[in-house]
């Protein structure tokens, strides 16, 4: 089970309370429940408050309805445990998922790894105002953010292809005058991600480091990762083998390395962030955060950045089963960031 998954699992939980006569028949049952990573200290792997979000409608404490739902989840296929800690929170141990399985979903999927199945076609909105630079930047991403979930405009949004914003869009900051043409200056893409890159109430800066080709530039790195990625497979080709999967570990984390990945921690530390994509793209679409997205790219680059060193042969080192295990991981991290880059209106070069 995926964290994505999770969260679906919990809404099905509260729905089948509701029309099973557990929770009262007029309790509401959310369309989406946030399911985030357990805070250092916390307990199990993810938590959620949905107990609360329910409680209000059905007329009962927090911690009840924790309890309620707590009874049917710990059965569901894929959950390790399930505790209920404070006034109603629920917290989640899940039960390790297979490497192999991981890795064969991101290259199945390509770059719609983590998104719902297509949502039904939108009607076309309505015409609106020419929106500021930045209300059209951060609308448009959102849109594109909460299709991955299957979600349909609001009122009055549009749908990415025809975006349309209104000037006076609320809470989203827009470019300081001061910046003047930010786009001229730096690049459509580096603007995009310094509009991005921060919550969108808050006002976004665009340092010359955007332009800087170095770790120092959050942005580049993403991108540079993504080129990386694309090196490693275009390299291994040049030395006669492809990527697969007969070296992948069992398990994704907690265990001693097996032949096929590398170093337990930097292979962890990138399985890590692959599994947890889709989590982000929804918590990114629940809170309507693009600079979540943002945030998991960087962590993601990184990763595979450290991991990069252990793809190919070295040396008189013949190609082998664990070269190509890596490597799938490898391309499967490329794909992930091709596909985050994507929707927030980027593009992933090849080459950089």
């Amino acid at each position: 089970m995926t964290p994505a998954d999770l969260s679906r699992t919990v809404v099905r939980a509260v729905r089948c309370a509701v029309e099973d006569g557990e929770l009262p028949a007029d309790a509401v049952v959310p369309d989406r429940v946030v399911v985030e990573r357990t805070r250092p200290g916390g307990v199990g792997e993810y938590a959620t408050p949905v107990a609360f979000q329910v409680a209000r409608s059905a007329r009962r404490a927090p911690g009840e309805v924790a309890a309620v739902l707590a009874r049917r989840l710990e059965v569901a296929d894929g959950i390790e445990r399930v505790e209920v800690t404070g006034a109603g929170f629920l917290n989640f141990v899940l039960r390790k998922r297979s490497v192999a399985d991981l890795v064969r979903e991101i290259h199945a999927q390509g770059i719609r790894y983590g998104c719902a199945p297509d949502p039904a076609p939108r009607p076309a909105p309505p015409p609106a105002p020419r929106p500021g630079l930045r209300a059209r930047v951060v609308r448009e991403a959102l849109l594109r953010i909460a299709a991955t979930q299957g979600s349909t405009p609001t009122a009055g949004e549009a749908a990415p292809s025809t975006a349309a914003v209104p000037d006076t869009a609320p809470n989203i900051a827009p470019v300081p005058a001061a910046e003047g043409d930010v786009v001229a200056r730096l690049g459509a893409d580096a603007a995009t991600w310094a509009m991005l890159a921060v919550a969108p109430h808050e006002s976004p800066v665009f340092p010359e480091r955007l332009l800087a080709q170095d770790e120092s530039n959050e942005f580049f790195r993403v991108r540079y990762a993504h080129s990386r990625a694309r090196a490693l497979t275009r390299n291994a080709a040049l030395l006669g083998f492809g990527f697969g999967f007969e070296g992948l570990p069992g398990e994704m984390a907690g265990e001693a390395p097996e032949e096929g990945v590398g170093d337990v921690t930097e292979a962890d530390a990138l399985l890590r962030v692959l599994a947890e994509h889709p989590l982000a793209l929804e918590a990114a679409a629940h809170h309507r955060a693009p600079e979540r997205l943002v945030r998991q790219l960087v962590e993601l680059a990184d990763a595979l950045l450290d991991f990069q060193y252990r793809v190919l042969p070295r040396g008189d080192e013949k190609p082998s089963a664990a070269h190509r295990s890596r490597l799938a991981v490898a391309e499967a991290a490329g794909t992930v960031l091709a596909g985050g880059l994507t929707l927030l209106g980027m593009d992933a070069p090849e080459r950089l």
